[in-house]
């Protein structure tokens, strides 16, 4: 039997509260203090986890009616999801292959700042994902590297909203912003 989609949301906040949320002081990626931080690396690189995130998202994008060719992000966060995704997708019959993008160029071999392109024809329309969104930053870092390099990324989805502003950010710059949690999920569950 297969679990809905709010049973599984449910299940992944559930997960993400038990093992990447952390309440504190924390200096985030953004360059902004918080009083909790999602280190979401020790939920996406677990397997009942990464299922459900690769589950969950290719539902909303199929829901949504995007039509992707590919999957990948900003590395490190968005390494475990593409690769979730993209597994989610290929049982479901779509062939969407991940992609990772370099915050810096190889400083050897081939010197790009995207990995997996010979998957992914030029143009592609592609989903960006991200773990954590907070003010949006690493998502169009990936974008903005996507666009350089001769693809069309069309929406992003991250795996929790922080609900900082991030979903605007990435919304004004043009794309679709899909989260699959927010901070109130994961704060509301158990």
């Amino acid at each position: 039997m297969v679990a809905d989609s709010s049973t599984m949301k449910l299940q992944l906040a559930n997960l993400v509260r038990k093992l990447s949320y952390r309440e504190g002081d924390f200096l985030l990626a953004s360059g902004k203090r918080s009083s909790f931080y999602i280190d979401l690396k020790a939920t996406t690189l677990h397997p009942e986890a990464a299922n459900l995130i690769g589950k969950l998202a290719v539902a909303k994008v199929n829901d949504l009616g995007l039509m992707i060719a590919g999957v990948g992000g900003l590395t490190l966060g968005a390494d475990p999801l593409a690769t979730a995704v993209s597994l989610a997708a290929w049982q479901e019959g779509m062939f969407w292959p991940a992609f990772i993008v370099r915050k810096d160029a190889k400083d050897h071999g081939t010197s790009r700042y995207i990995e997996g392109v010979e998957n992914i024809q030029l143009g592609a329309k592609l989903l960006v994902l991200e773990d954590v969104v907070t003010t949006g930053g690493s998502s169009l870092k990936a974008v903005e590297r996507l666009r350089e390099s001769g693809f069309d990324p069309v929406a992003v989805l991250a795996v929790v909203d922080r609900e900082e502003g991030g979903a605007k950010a990435i919304a004004d710059a043009g794309m679709q912003f899909i989260s699959l949690l927010t901070l109130r999920d994961v704060r509301e569950s158990r």
